[in-house]
């Protein structure tokens, strides 16, 4: 099997998002000696994880990522995923934009940013696959009955998605879990 036929069908999803920015803080005009701070936005949902899993029930792939979605509407967070595929490396590193929840089912659509492409393999060396590029996965908390699964990373064009953003709007999600992977060590949790 190709690895390009498999990275597109393993696909993530989420919904709208920017980057978290928080504003420096200021000192109020004739109040010497203090300083008003914007609060943090709260967090509305969030999702994280680590661990490993089986790519394709046989490619040993480890995983990492913290994600929140605030009240205004943004995300934050870190992801990760890296594995050895016919030899050679394969490792992204990236920046959360976006964070779907549908907190009943367990699930989370994470997109984001590339920060660093540390793979070699000619597969994950393409300009879609360069920092700055967009970046997706999915994820199921299943709990203790179902277990929990997650879906190796999409990028630009994977199943009709250009952006993450649009990843995380459409939250695909195929029949029986498809395409997800289950948690062979670790833990992903999806709170409301």
């Amino acid at each position: 099997m190709k690895w390009t036929s498999c990275a597109g069908m393993v696909c993530v999803a989420g919904m709208l998002v920017a980057c978290e920015r928080s504003a420096a803080p200021t000192s109020p005009e004739g109040v010497a000696g203090t300083t008003a701070v914007t609060p943090p936005q709260a967090v509305a949902a969030g999702a994280s994880g680590g661990g490993r899993y089986l790519l394709i029930d046989s490619i040993d792939t480890q995983f990492a990522f913290s994600a929140n979605q605030h009240g205004n509407g943004n995300a934050s967070g870190q992801l990760h995923q890296a594995l050895e595929f016919g030899g050679q490396h394969v490792e992204f590193h990236g920046t959360v934009t976006c964070l779907a929840v549908d907190a009943e089912n367990g699930r989370a659509w994470i997109g984001g940013v590339i920060t660093r492409n540390r793979s070699v393999h000619p597969d994950f060396t393409a300009p879609r696959n360069a920092p700055g590029r967009d970046i997706w996965f999915r994820v199921l908390d299943g709990g203790a009955a179902e277990g929990d699964r997650t879906t190796f990373v999409g990028f630009e064009g994977d199943a009709g998605f250009a952006t993450s953003a649009a990843y995380c709007a459409g939250r695909p999600w195929p029949d029986d879990n498809a395409r997800t992977w289950a948690v062979t060590s670790g833990n992903i949790q999806v709170r409301p």
